[in-house]
């Protein structure tokens, strides 16, 4: 699909039919991208409760890395669909470059980093004596994993914003593929263990990078240059503006994610298990949503660039509604096999006890997720950076560190597993103005 064909389809096709048609590449890589993580937390459960909690441990690690390429990602993908709705072809062109080699950049000091401080690092973020060994093993792979996860992330972001939803999710699922595939032959094939699950990730995430940046020169509306990289203040400004929603969001889940393990760790090996095994489940759920949300946000910067407001409000409240309808069936059948779901990954009496309880507290606030992440959305994408900035950090960190602290201890365990419901509820209270609020900058 050409830069024409874009602008003429997200700014006058029906408003449900762009969103389907942009939604459905990403929900996809979304999913795939879940799944590959799902099932490398299934293949370590084969190896033990110490390798499952590693994984659990790594997760923070993994949302921080995640959180750097979305910013440049987002941020330079939101100025990128502005100003392609706009019709300024020039400047998106300056961005996508510089955003990708600065992402990559911001990737290679993270290894080098996280190489240094792997053991500090490892026990920082939850590691008990007996997880250690196998969390540094995990984490060094995904420290050199970092540059190319980076780099993934923000030329998938961009080629999203572009309206080339396909390509972007073609790059992600040739990684998320190698990885699945190549992840159970080093483990148990080669028995390489943990370091075996660490490698074939490092090696999914260069392949995806590497496909990606060959996909923007095969399809893209944007091609990727050297020579078009630009140290612009401006151009940063933007991507602050449009990506540090992003970083808060990520790198709030990452402190959320080690001070959950922290707090889970004084009840034992099981219950970081248990927990981290809630969290992989949730994700996956939330990966449809996201990606829901995704194929709204080319259609919101290209309609919002045109000042076509009237479509981004009929979008936004289209996948409001799909969304929640998704989610509350998520929540209904989820509830009914908690048991069951958290066995499928480890046969552990004592980690399925934990997580059970904690999967059906989560699945009790699911569907108020939809505002929440929908919310988050539209404010990042019509550069409203403090709104989006708030409530990014409000469901894993304004909320949930507070409560991750208080609750276990008043309620033990208990206060544990019900930890993300309760911060689900005070987020969804907070959406609600915020989005009343933006939609006043959205009068035609």
């Amino acid at each position: 699909m050409h830069k024409r064909d874009n602008y003429t389809f997200l700014t006058s096709a029906p408003v449900h039919n762009v969103i389907l048609t942009m939604a459905a590449p990403t929900i996809i890589s979304m999913l795939v991208t879940s799944v590959y993580n799902i099932v490398t937390t299934f293949y370590v459960g084969r190896i033990s409760t110490q390798a499952t909690a590693a994984v659990g441990i790594a997760f923070s690690v993994m949302s921080i890395i995640q959180a750097v390429g979305f910013t440049f990602g987002q941020g330079s993908g939101n100025y990128i669909s502005r100003e392609l709705g706009a019709r300024r072809h020039d400047n998106a062109s300056r961005m996508a470059s510089t955003g990708f080699f600065c992402a990559v950049a911001t990737g290679l000091a993270i290894c080098i980093a996280g190489q240094l401080l792997l053991e500090p690092l490892a026990v920082l973020l939850g590691s008990t004596p007996t997880i250690l060994p196998s969390a540094k093993s995990y984490l060094s792979f995904i420290f050199l994993a970092a540059p190319f996860m980076c780099g993934a992330l923000c030329l998938n972001n961009q080629m999203r914003f572009q309206g080339n939803a396909a390509y972007a999710m073609f790059g992600i699922l040739t990684g998320a593929v190698i990885n699945v595939l190549l992840a159970p032959v080093l483990i148990f094939v080669f028995g390489m263990g943990i370091t075996g699950a660490g490698l074939s990730t490092f090696v999914g995430e260069t392949c995806s990078m590497f496909v990606l940046l060959w996909m923007t020169h095969k399809g893209g509306t944007i091609r990727i240059h050297l020579r078009n990289f630009a140290l612009r203040a401006s151009l940063f400004k933007e991507i602050l503006a449009g990506g540090t929603p992003s970083f808060t969001r990520q790198g709030m889940a990452s402190i959320g994610v080690a001070m959950l393990n922290v707090a889970a760790g004084r009840f034992g090996d099981a219950a970081i298990a248990g927990m981290s095994i809630v969290g992989r489940i949730c994700f996956v759920i939330f990966a449809a949503v996201i990606g829901l949300g995704q194929g709204f946000q080319p259609l919101c910067g290209f309609c919002y660039g045109a000042r076509l407001y009237s479509r981004v409000r009929e979008g936004y409240w289209f996948i409001v509604r799909l969304g929640t309808v998704f989610l509350v069936f998520c929540a209904v059948l989820g509830f009914s096999f908690s048991s069951e779901c958290i066995a499928l990954f480890r046969h552990d009496p004592a980690v399925i006890d934990v997580g059970r309880v904690a999967l059906r507290w989560q699945l009790v606030t699911l569907p108020l997720g939809a505002i929440v992440m929908y919310t988050n959305m539209m404010m990042q994408t019509i550069r409203k950076p403090w709104q989006a900035n708030i409530l990014a950090a409000s469901r894993n960190g304004l909320f949930f560190i507070p409560l991750i602290i208080i609750l276990p201890h008043f309620l033990g365990l208990q206060g544990v597993e019900m930890c993300q419901a309760c911060s689900d509820v005070c987020s969804f209270i907070l959406a609600v103005p915020i989005a009343v609020n933006g939609f006043g900058a959205l009068k035609d």
